[in-house]
């Protein structure tokens, strides 16, 4: 079970599942096509992954991090990442802010190799600030990520999330709902895989499906 640190750290749209996420789609290494709510049908690519998926959860609200009221999407996101393949080592709850953020991103990100995945903080609001904290921490942006995410909810362009590398480590930065969390991550469950093995150093073949014209990865 991950640790939580307060402070400092079936062809037609299923049902929602626990916490308001949508069910399981996008699972390694199977070949899955479910409609999610409110997302368009995505088909995940049937790849087994060479390197060990790993990932860890930052959730960035004032009121979780003061016990105020309960972290869901945190929990969510945890619970859909284990469901695709993922072993989920750390979940941490911060403040708003760009200093507290940033400093758990890298605190988090450290010698890690695999996918950090915040939820909170992405939105307009004054104390929104997550997006300008993972700016400071990443060495590499991916847009491409980012603009995926988006493009699943009619409200996705409200989402100002970043996503990028930071050493070994892919960071993106999700909504603090759940559902928009949930969604925007289903959004890359069919590259993740394959980012993570290049960020290792992993010569692997492009995935099926992908449209890549060279046999490896350079």
């Amino acid at each position: 079970m991950p640790t939580v640190a307060r402070g400092a750290s079936a062809q037609r749209p299923p049902a929602l599942g626990p916490r308001g996420c949508p069910p399981r789609c996008g699972i390694y290494p199977e070949r899955v096509s479910v409609s999610c709510a409110r997302t368009p049908t995505r088909r995940a690519v049937a790849y087994a992954p060479r390197v060990e998926l790993r990932a860890k959860v930052l959730t960035v609200s004032d009121a979780a991090s003061a016990g105020e009221r309960d972290d869901i999407s945190g929990p969510a996101l945890v619970e859909l990442l284990r469901e695709s393949g993922f072993e989920v080592v750390d979940h941490r709850i911060v403040n708003d802010g760009v200093a507290p953020v940033a400093t758990a991103l890298r605190e988090m990100a450290g010698g890690f190799a695999g996918l950090l995945v915040t939820t909170g903080g992405t939105g307009f609001s004054p104390r929104d600030l997550t997006p300008e904290a993972t700016l400071q921490v990443l060495e590499r942006e991916a847009p491409g990520m980012s603009e995926a995410m988006r493009a699943t909810s009619e409200f996705g362009p409200l989402s100002r999330g970043r996503a990028g590398t930071l050493g070994r480590c892919v960071i993106v930065n999700t909504p603090g709902s759940p559902r928009g969390a949930c969604e925007s991550l289903r959004a890359l469950l069919g590259v993740l895989a394959h980012a993570i093995e290049l960020l290792a150093g992993e010569g692997a073949q492009h995935p099926p499906e992908t449209g890549g014209s060279t046999a490896t990865s350079s």
